[in-house]
């Protein structure tokens, strides 16, 4: 957080999804949102990607995430969801994509100091430029809440397929360590060496 108060204001701030059932808050996304909330309000960021598919429930992660933080009093324009991602390692690479197409540059992951911790490592074996924003309890717990159930119905995956029958403990390792990612990164390089050789 050292650094992040010498780069603020980031253009960005990437929060990653966590499993939610029927639009129900539970302990980590109420963290995750006030940590979020608390970076806006204090001029960390000025816009926030919510990331995350549906992958333990029938509801997309980040939908879910944009509505309890409406409730926080984020403004709906300044909020994004990435709804491709199934892992950490995936929240942080889809999310970043979709921050470059956005046109913003200068990106922070922002979770618990346990989950930014682990993924510190990651942006730069991506080729990323991303900073990590640990959440400090202190500043999370400046952020008043009074949360209610949301409606979720527009997170709401209708033919889901809970991750625990589609993958093997193996493979759903294996998405967590960025196995998926590093095959997306592969297939993006071949595609632009293939449209480089057409241009050519």
């Amino acid at each position: 957080m050292a650094k992040a108060r010498l780069q603020k204001p980031y253009d960005v701030i990437i929060v990653p999804g966590y499993p939610s059932d029927s639009g129900k808050i539970n302990n980590v996304l109420s963290e995750r949102l006030r940590w979020a909330a608390y970076l806006y309000k204090n001029g960390y960021t000025k816009n926030i990607i919510f990331s995350g598919a549906a992958v333990y429930t029938p509801y997309k992660e980040a939908v879910v995430l944009k509505l309890y933080a409406q409730q926080l009093g984020l403004p709906e324009t300044i909020l994004f969801t990435e709804t491709k991602a199934e892992h950490t390692t995936e929240n942080l690479y889809y999310s970043c994509l979709m921050a470059q197409e956005l046109g913003f540059k200068k990106i922070g992951f922002a979770s618990q100091t346990a989950h930014t911790s682990f993924m510190k490592a990651f942006p730069k074996r991506y080729g990323l430029t991303c900073d990590m924003l640990p959440a400090i309890l202190d500043s999370v717990n400046t952020i008043p809440h009074q949360f209610t159930t949301v409606n979720a119905q527009e997170a709401f995956v209708p033919d889901f397929v809970s991750i625990e029958k589609r993958q093997s403990k193996i493979q759903r390792l294996r998405g967590t360590r960025g196995h998926k990612v590093k095959k997306e990164i592969r297939k993006r390089k071949r595609a632009q060496r293939k449209s480089k050789n057409k241009s050519n």
